[in-house]
């Protein structure tokens, strides 16, 4: 082969190396993204949830030391992420300030009892967990009443179960889309060879030997991908922020690197599986299918 055509052959390759990263690289920001918003939905979900209180209003004759003993000992249980305790005094305080009204005017006492707001772990913030915490609560001595909202835990539960199974479905749905259009791109840039690699199969070179070139390149045009792809959308994400900084409450430094190192993985994994089988799939060809 003159230094010409070698040339052109290595022109050749490497413009199919760059196509094949560039068209490898939008599908990965696609996925990058299913694997962002997915993580994204789970921490506003645990942010709902970890807001979602539950009220323990205390018998009216608890003493206030009694009341605090209590305290200390709710918060020592497993399914309690923080306690906030309301004094007669504070609660009367907070009626005065939201109606303007001050019930000891026509009462005479303060009709308000200790309570306890208690902002439960978001692992236990489904119907059946409330239902057994407000039972186990509601046995516990010097407890009057537990109320929780239990329409609004049920609503926020069934739409998060939806949306899960929402974003399941897309992901499903790109992974194959993926799959179809990186295995179409890498197999055009390996069928291109198809005639060298023909030649090496019969001078009798290892098929392990012909494929090694090819997964060389699938590797690094799986690498760069995911370099490229992960740069979007931090780009993305740091354009973003710039506009509403509490973005980045949402979006965690810690699902940012899962994102990254799954869209590492996933372009590694595409890529080298599929130039493995679509090398594979030439080397089957007879020479009469060459043409």
């Amino acid at each position: 082969m003159s230094s010409k055509s070698r040339r052109k052959s290595k022109i050749v390759w490497t413009m199919q190396a760059v196509t094949s990263t560039i068209s490898v690289s939008m599908v990965l920001v696609l996925m990058g993204l299913v694997v962002l918003l997915s993580l994204t939905a789970r921490v506003v979900a645990d942010s709902v949830k970890e807001n979602l209180i539950v009220t323990v209003v205390l018998d009216d004759d608890v003493q206030s030391a009694d009341a605090l003993r209590l305290q200390d000992s709710l918060s020592t249980r497993r399914y309690v992420g923080s306690i906030d305790y309301i004094s007669r005094e504070q609660a009367l305080q907070e009626q005065i300030e939201s109606m303007g009204i001050d019930p000891t005017d026509f009462l005479g006492v303060n009709p308000f009892s200790i309570s306890m707001e208690i902002k439960v772990k978001p692992e236990y913030s489904c119907n059946d967990s409330l239902l057994w915490i407000a039972s186990e609560l509601r046995d516990t001595k010097y407890v009057a009443d537990v109320m929780y909202q239990e329409d609004l835990v049920e609503s926020l539960n069934r739409n998060l179960h939806r949306a899960s199974l929402f974003l399941l479905g897309i992901a499903l749905l790109l992974v194959i889309i993926s799959l179809s259009l990186i295995n179409n791109t890498v197999r055009l840039g390996v069928y291109a060879h198809r005639f060298v690699l023909h030649t090496m199969k019969l001078v009798g070179a290892k098929w392990s030997f012909i494929r090694r070139p090819f997964l060389v390149r699938g590797f690094w045009i799986g690498v760069v991908s995911a370099i490229i792809a992960d740069a979007v959308i931090f780009s993305g994400i740091y354009w973003a922020a710039t506009y509403d900084s509490s973005v980045l409450h949402y979006i965690t430094q810690q699902n940012m690197i899962i994102t990254g190192l799954s869209v590492l993985g996933i372009g590694l994994t595409l890529a080298v599986v599929c130039t493995y089988f679509s090398v594979t799939h030439c080397l089957k060809m007879r020479g009469s299918e060459l043409y």
